[in-house]
């Protein structure tokens, strides 16, 4: 058992698979986590947005019996409730399916852990995913970052072109602003994988990012097949333009 001095924080586990439903629980609970159980999306979702619950996480498996996990990911972001549509969520996926992984990022997940896994791993992803989302105002302060009509406020989490919203998901928008943190410089795309929570045994790392940089083209570029702002260096990575309209 491991010491846990941050409060009882409560996950919402919708995992369909009873004996892993129970692994999970079991261990969680001995490292002083409430887990609330849904073996279907529709259960999960009903738990979730109860007004007289409180959920901090949510584990999400892929396959789930009624409804994809992906949908799942997406009804919880597009909730009206920007409180709940900020849950913290990791998705569970079969090991080694780059596809589904970079799907479930780029719906909104903030971190995902493929199966079979530790108990001990899926325990430090859910205190890492937490950190980042329990971490104090006076330690999130930091400079707008402004590219002509591209502004990126790193506080709100927001991104605004000619003053109009950009709406991104959580990798999409770690993923710019590690671009705006690093404009100018050639980035290569292993740098941007790590600059992410992602699975570093990845088999397919250039794939997941080139993945990732073309979703987020067709959202901030005037004209995605040219782009201006995210500049393809062939044979190295990626450049984020200085110099922006």
């Amino acid at each position: 058992m491991e010491d846990n001095n941050s409060g009882t924080k409560t996950v919402l586990l919708i995992e369909d698979d009873p004996d892993l439903a129970e692994l999970i629980s079991e261990y969680l609970g001995m490292n002083y986590y409430e887990v609330q159980h849904a073996p279907t999306a529709t259960e999960g979702l009903e738990m979730l947005f109860n007004p007289a619950k409180s959920i901090d996480l949510v584990i999400l498996d892929l396959m789930l019996p009624d409804m994809d996990g992906m949908q799942v990911c997406q009804r919880i972001r597009q909730h009206k409730d920007s409180r709940l549509a900020q849950t913290a969520i990791i998705m569970l996926t079969a090991k080694g399916d780059t596809t589904d992984r970079v799907l479930g990022l780029e719906m909104g997940a903030d971190d995902y852990v493929s199966k079979p896994f530790e108990p001990r791993e899926l325990l430090a992803r859910i205190r890492a995913v937490m950190r980042r989302h329990d971490l104090p105002l006076h330690q999130q302060k930091e400079d707008n970052l402004v590219f002509g009509r591209l502004k990126v406020y790193p506080d709100s989490h927001e991104v605004t072109i000619d003053d109009e919203p950009v709406r991104l998901t959580t990798h999409q928008f770690q993923l710019l602003h590690y671009f705006a943190t690093h404009s100018g410089k050639v980035l290569s795309r292993e740098q941007l994988w790590h600059a992410m929570p992602n699975d570093d045994s990845s088999d397919n790392i250039d794939r997941a990012i080139d993945v990732h940089i073309s979703r987020l083209r067709a959202l901030i570029e005037d004209n995605p097949r040219q782009p201006k702002r995210i500049i393809t260096v062939r044979g190295v990575g990626y450049q984020f333009a200085t110099d922006q309209v």
